[in-house]
């Protein structure tokens, strides 16, 4: 594992955890739009994972492989930051799905159907279902939440992936953050909880959901991206 010199030998950790980076690749790349190439998130991150290795010092008592992770979903969001990688149709249909959940729910009090969230938005059921898996919706981040150009001074991501010695304060709202999510999921229809529970607890992809439910993977991405835009608009009465 290391050179003569006490540092990590870099071809031995390159094929040791280069299954590490295609993981963290293919879970990200389901929260972004299909422009994402997942071949790319693989590229640079397996560019993390090599500075990773060059930095990493035992001596600072973090495992290698928490200290690697942090360092390749650094290098995608940094690659992410820097591409425009969510066009603003999408981004901009995203928002009137999340729009039309959020009016429905205060009005039903209640989840609402794909068709009346169809209705709402003044399309047929398949006319939505398609949009729902043109814009890939999955993300609970938008562009906006990334580069620090929406409402909040400080960006999505520098507040709940910045660095491990994080201020109390971000600690606390990452807490809440997160214990909203977990209350908004349990309120989410039974086969969308099934889903969000596999994709966030047990880690599967899309395509491994899919399996286990019986269905094609782009029903799963719908239904996933339907799933997003209710914990969205749950999420900000938070």
């Amino acid at each position: 594992m290391y050179t003569a010199k006490g540092t990590l030998n870099r071809d031995d950790q390159l094929r040791k955890y280069s299954p590490l980076v295609r993981r963290l690749a293919h879970h990200m790349i389901a929260k972004l739009p299909p422009s994402v190439e997942l071949d790319d998130l693989i590229q640079v991150g397996m560019i993390g994972l090599t500075e990773a290795i060059a930095r990493f010092e035992p001596a600072q008592g973090v495992q290698f492989e928490t200290f690697a992770s942090q360092r390749i979903r650094g290098a995608m969001i940094d690659e992410l930051r820097e591409g425009d990688w969510m066009s603003r149709g999408s981004r901009k249909s995203q928002k009137d799905i999340e729009g039309a959940v959020h009016r429905l729910q205060q009005k039903l009090h209640r989840p609402p159907m794909e068709s009346e969230i169809a209705k709402e938005l003044g399309m047929e059921l398949a006319e939505y279902q398609h949009l729902l898996a043109k814009v890939r919706g999955t993300q609970l981040v938008y562009l906006e939440d990334i580069s620090g150009h929406g409402d909040d001074e400080d960006s999505f991501l520098d507040r709940h992936m910045g660095d491990t010695e994080a201020e109390p304060s971000a600690v606390l709202q990452d807490h809440r953050m997160r214990t909203a999510l977990v209350a908004a999921i349990k309120v989410l229809p039974e086969r969308e909880q099934h889903i969000m529970s596999m994709y966030y607890e047990h880690d599967m992809n899309l395509k491994e959901i899919a399996a286990v439910l019986g269905v094609t993977e782009s029903r799963i991405c719908q239904l996933h991206s339907q799933s997003i835009a209710r914990l969205r608009a749950k999420l900000r009465e938070h």
